[in-house]
């Protein structure tokens, strides 16, 4: 025979080695069947499987192994298909040793659901790499038949090109009952390539699901990274809860985001906490977030945005009518950027906890604040501004605003500059918010009058779990007061280790004696109404 005839001969039957018709499939099947329902060493320990779990589980292995197989092939496109034979018999006894091992299902399909249903987390052990055989044993209730697992938490563990390929295999046998899926942290101490690798075969999965949540927090992501979950974001259309936390959302990523996520209108929370955003990427941000008339959870705290990006997202939080949660912490939007916050408030009616501690907004930015919440937000719960350069100047709108708010349970105002005359003013403005829990002034240059006041008001409540008034001006003979106004329940009252009773006040450096300067205060300020 002519060689060059034999070669191609060769060559066309090597390709017919993969992949196998469904007879040869269906073959396997049977064949798995009668084995885990034979007698042997295992089952006289474990039990013997009926005829109907046998068949279930045997169909469940040989659908595993035939995607672990099959991406081993696409992997070698120029192989004869003689390794994917190899690797599609190997799994399928791996899997079928694992079932005859472990023994028939006990209890009812119910039950069986029942202890299945909802979250399935492997967070919770060591933080470290996870190789292939980690990956069997870990993910092997996924694998279980009747399982109804709809959420899984993949967070805390690092996956490798080996792990990530059974772990794939699995998540795309599951994937249309997922309705959460959340990969923090899951390829820490990766080189660049392989994280890339593994977050693009996870996408890849996952693609076509359709998740209610998605969490790809704590991963480095950069607008590489974005890009490799490309596929699974780009086919979510039902998508309610999207976090991209500590991820190095830069501005090519915020863009790449707002490019590949769907305007689906469905989405309730957003969150891209402790990312290096910038103003140009805020704006991108507000694109999603003007998309997004549903949402009631916002985070963009820790993100580097200046006054632009402080106010463009502004104005997209405008359409956002059922927002509930406001958290745009430790940014710099100055004067502007607060203006442009309240300008929003005022508009947000639903609002129960809202988090603009340091953002530069000294008292003109809280004087506008202060004026738009007094008549928005009437169930508010949450109310953080520390960190603001506020003073005293603004502290009667600030206390006015407190004071409408008898939903309020926790108020931190800590590292401002209230002193004596803001803390009487905000102790009169908290006289009849009995659910009020927490209440943090420290380090507010507070002396002996400012404190008694604090301590007098909020001593009486029962909600009461934490006064913060710690790193302010206290004398000694204050402390001795609050001391002795809380002597019946100390656990409410913060460490004052940090107090100084010799700290200055600035602007008063030629006052009177404390007891004085208490009586020209209380004088002062008795007649103020809130």
């Amino acid at each position: 025979m002519d060689n060059s005839v034999e070669s191609t001969e060769r060559r066309v039957l090597s390709v017919k080695m993969w992949p196998p018709n469904k007879s040869t499939r269906l073959m396997l099947v049977e064949r798995m069947t009668k084995n885990i329902t034979t007698p042997s060493v295992f089952t006289r320990k474990h039990g013997l499987l009926s005829l109907e779990e046998a068949e279930e589980d045997a169909t469940r292995i040989e659908d595993l192994a035939f995607a672990v197989a099959n991406k081993h092939f696409q992997n070698e496109p120029d192989g004869d298909g003689t390794s994917a034979v190899h690797v599609y018999a190997k799994e399928s006894s791996k899997l079928m040793l694992e079932v005859i091992k472990r023994g028939p299902q006990v209890g009812s399909e119910a039950e069986v659901k029942k202890a299945g249903d909802a979250l399935f987390d492997i967070s919770c052990g060591r933080r470290a790499f996870i190789d292939e055989e980690e990956a069997r044993q870990l993910l092997r209730p996924l694998t279980e038949p009747h399982n109804s697992y709809t959420k899984i938490r993949f967070g805390n563990r690092s996956f490798g090109e080996e792990a990530a390929k059974f772990a794939v295999s699995v998540l795309s046998s599951i994937k249309d009952q997922l309705t959460e899926v959340d990969l923090s942290d899951f390829v820490a101490g990766r080189p660049e390539a392989e994280a890339l690798e593994v977050m693009t075969m996870f996408s890849s999965a996952l693609e076509g699901s359709k998740l209610r949540s998605l969490n790809l927090s704590d991963n480095a992501l950069g607008e590489k990274g974005i890009r490799a979950f490309g596929s699974l974001i780009k086919s979510q259309h039902d998508l309610e809860e999207l976090y991209l936390m500590n991820d190095g959302i830069s501005e090519d990523a915020a863009r790449a985001v707002r490019e590949l996520l769907p305007s689906t209108g469905k989405m309730k929370v957003l969150q891209f906490h402790n990312n290096m955003t910038g103003d140009e990427g805020a704006s991108a941000i507000a694109e999603i977030v003007r998309q997004c008339p549903l949402l009631e959870d916002f985070r963009c705290s820790s993100t580097r945005i200046g006054s632009e990006g402080g106010v463009a997202l502004a104005k997209a939080l405008e359409s956002c009518s059922h927002l509930k949660k406001l958290d745009l912490r430790d940014n710099m939007f100055g004067v502007e950027g607060g203006v442009a916050l309240a300008k929003t408030l005022s508009v947000l009616t639903d609002l129960t906890e809202i988090y603009m501690s340091y953002l530069n907004l000294e008292d003109e930015g809280t004087d506008a604040v202060s004026e738009a919440l007094l008549k928005s937000a009437p169930s508010l719960q949450v109310l953080e501004l520390s960190g603001n350069d506020i003073t005293v100047k603004s502290t009667e709108k600030l206390a006015a605003c407190i004071a409408s708010k008898q939903s309020l349970s926790k108020l931190n105002l800590s590292e401002n500059e209230l002193k004596d005359e803001g803390s009487i003013l905000l102790a009169k403005a908290v006289e009849g918010h009995e659910q009020l829990a927490e209440v943090d002034l420290s380090t507010n240059m507070i002396r002996r009058a400012g404190a008694r006041a604090l301590a007098q008001t909020l001593v009486k409540k029962n909600a009461l779990k934490v006064l913060n008034i710690n790193g302010n001006f206290i004398s000694e003979e204050g402390i001795d007061e609050v001391n002795d106004m809380f002597k019946d329940s100390q656990e409410k009252l913060g460490p004052l280790d940090d107090n100084d009773p010799e700290g200055e006040d600035f602007e008063d450096e030629d006052e009177e004696e404390e007891g004085e300067e208490d009586n020209e205060l209380g004088s002062k300020l008795g007649g103020l109404k809130i």
